[in-house]
């Protein structure tokens, strides 16, 4: 166990055990023995320079190369970092100091102060030692406070990257129920035939496509206008099943059907399509039909079967919605667009054809 790390270990028990009474002990207890251990010499007023005088003021430690302080480490009590922040950031202003430490011994947050937006945005990392796995720890003081890494301009160079990300995070994470509430609102065809397929494979039927609108609206929240370019599309009719995107649906081909292997196969139905394609690939692959099988049952219903009873367990009414293929097997013809699309993708590989290449498809006329 490295040295740093046995020194958080010791923290952390003297931390739990609430030894820690002021602001001195801290010091003296957590941050001086955390420093010697990342290579500096907490000994060394010229290099941990304690009550660094910035003007009329002091910061509590200045770390020092190469003449001039590179970091400011502001240490409070437990409890009393409200505000300290701001103070330190003057000082770091003041001095032109590139990274500032405000710590109060458990919690550690590196900031990066010549960064833009608030404070909140221009902290790189916030570490707690209590929280933290003692080598999940070191890394991270070791990435901000290692001597050799502020000395090189690397310690900086990484807070200020991970301050950067850490500022777009939050930026999608703040646009994410807006764009939830877009994209509910759009009814985007990929969206409701995905949910489509979804409600089919758990529960074994094809769900209204108004049933599918209508929870979509449910979810969406009072969250205004969309933005400009953004319209909510209008409710699907019960007789209009939700369809995947353009690129899908046409496959290159200039009408319904499938391209195998350079030959084209016009197709009157969507199901015509799959059996035709089904039945040709079974010919070539005498087990393909039956490994299709395994690989695309669910927990609710088979989709290729040996027996017919299989595609629609406890649903006799629903029979007649199959059709035979291939050697002895029964194909369901009640599925989705997506789930046509998820079948065909699987035979072709068990076929070892490469989708788009060796077989293109086209469900729409």
């Amino acid at each position: 166990m490295s040295a740093l790390r046995q020194r958080i270990e010791t923290a952390r028990e003297r931390l739990r055990s609430g030894r820690f009474s002021n602001e001195a002990s801290i010091s003296t207890g957590i941050v001086l023995p955390l420093l010697d251990a990342l290579g500096w010499d907490a000994f060394d007023p010229n290099e941990v320079a304690p009550e660094y005088k910035v003007r009329q003021r002091r910061v509590d430690f200045a770390l020092v190369t190469k003449g001039r302080p590179a970091v400011f480490v502001e240490v409070k009590q437990p409890g009393n970092a409200d505000g300290a922040d701001r103070q330190l950031f003057e000082y770091a202003f003041m001095e032109g100091v590139p990274l500032a430490v405000l710590t109060d011994g458990a919690t550690w947050s590196v900031y990066v102060p010549a960064e833009q937006g608030s404070m909140e945005e221009r902290r790189a990392y916030l570490l707690d030692l209590a929280e933290r796995p003692p080598a999940e720890s070191a890394d991270r003081l070791r990435r901000y406070l290692e001597r050799d890494a502020v000395e090189t301009g690397d310690a900086f160079e990484r807070a200020r990257r991970d301050c950067q990300r850490a500022k777009q995070r939050r930026g999608a994470q703040t646009a994410i129920p807006q764009a939830w509430a877009n994209l509910v609102a759009s009814r985007d065809a990929t969206v409701l035939d995905r949910l489509a397929a979804e409600v089919e494979s758990a529960s074994g039927y094809q769900p209204e496509a108004d049933d599918l609108a209508a929870f979509l609206d449910s979810l969406r929240p009072a969250s205004g206008p969309l933005p400009k370019g953004k319209r909510a599309a209008s409710l699907p009719s019960r007789t209009s099943r939700p369809q995947p995107p353009p690129a899908e649906r046409d496959g290159g081909l200039p009408s319904r059907g499938f391209e195998l292997n350079g030959e084209f196969v016009p197709a009157s139905t969507a199901v015509n399509l799959v059996a035709e394609l089904l039945d040709r690939l079974a010919r070539q692959h005498p087990n393909l039909l039956e490994t299709l099988a395994r690989r695309t049952k669910t927990k609710k219903r088979a989709f290729v079967a040996r027996d017919k009873a299989d595609l629609y367990p406890g649903r006799p009414d629903l029979a007649h919605m199959s059709r035979p293929i291939g050697d002895g097997f029964w194909l369901a013809t009640n599925n989705s667009t997506a789930r046509k699309d998820r079948l065909v993708r699987a035979a072709a590989e068990e076929a070892g054809l490469t989708f788009g290449r060796d077989l293109r498809v086209r469900f729409e006329k």
